[in-house]
């Protein structure tokens, strides 16, 4: 009896190990699952919407930069970890009523953008160089600027309102940090395996911008209470808590568009 007890624990550490190792080997695709389009693949067809390609280490993204006369200012958007420009590319009358311009990218490996995602660093870096491939365009003619993140996008969008100057912050249904997220769905794992912390929480108090938090209060993939908790660490955050919302439908309620388009400078 005693042998039969060691060897299924044995097997269930052993496969304990397996796990441990295959979510350690495949958290890219876990934490980044972006879908690839085909290099010919046309974006709608809108005007003053432009697709461009900013060169990184190793990679080519795949970026879109949505223009219009007498605009008064940009959003940087950091799109969330599924789909791709396609998906994300939004209606634009919010823009065009609001007279800011807007530019997003595919991180690698998303949409038309080459490469893989391999580190937190390489990340942080690719979103340093899309930005400064748009930015002085702005920044020099003294445009207001805002850093908009969604969902995984809301840690790269304040790691660089951290490093960079702008006008706002917004972080639309954010985590405190990705470990904090592991922990939650995969508490008998080792903290230790994640290699993409991603800690809002770290940096928030930092950023010397105005910072906008949004959250859906019935949010089912990050609790409304990571948004409380990153407000609570900001002295410049004002925290909008959506009613009703989830993860995926936040955008389309109305006290969302409220909420954004009052904290615009």
């Amino acid at each position: 009896m005693i042998t039969l007890i060691c060897s299924a624990l044995l097997v269930v550490f052993l496969a304990y190990i397996l796990f441990a190792m295959a979510v350690y080997l495949s958290q890219e695709r876990l934490i980044f699952p972006g879908r690839k389009l085909n290099s010919s693949h046309q974006f709608i067809d809108l005007s003053g919407l432009e697709e461009k390609w900013v060169k990184v280490d190793g990679a080519i993204l795949s970026t879109l930069h949505f223009s219009q006369p007498g605009a008064r200012g940009l959003i940087f958007f950091l799109h969330g970890n599924v789909g791709n420009l396609d998906r994300w590319v939004p209606d634009v009358d919010f823009y065009r009523r609001e007279k800011y311009d807007l530019f997003m990218l595919d991180y690698r490996g998303y949409g038309k953008s080459s490469g893989r995602i391999q580190s937190q660093v390489q990340l942080e870096a690719d979103v340093r160089t899309a930005w400064e491939s748009i930015a002085a365009t702005y920044c020099d003619k003294k445009f207001p600027v805002v850093i908009y993140g969604r969902s995984i996008g809301t840690y790269l969008a304040a790691k660089l309102a951290l490093e960079v100057e702008s006008q706002l912050l917004v972080l639309v249904s954010p985590y405190t940090s990705l470990l904090a997220m592991a922990r939650l769905k995969f508490p008998w794992l080792p903290a230790r395996l994640l290699r993409y912390p991603l800690a809002t929480d770290d940096i928030i108090a930092k950023v010397k911008a105005p910072v906008l938090i949004v959250h859906g209060e019935d949010d089912p993939l990050i609790p409304v209470s990571h948004a409380h908790r990153l407000a609570n660490k900001s002295y410049r955050a004002k925290l909008v808590i959506i009613d009703g919302a989830v993860h995926n439908d936040i955008h389309e309620h109305e006290a969302y568009t409220a909420a954004v388009s009052s904290a615009l400078p």
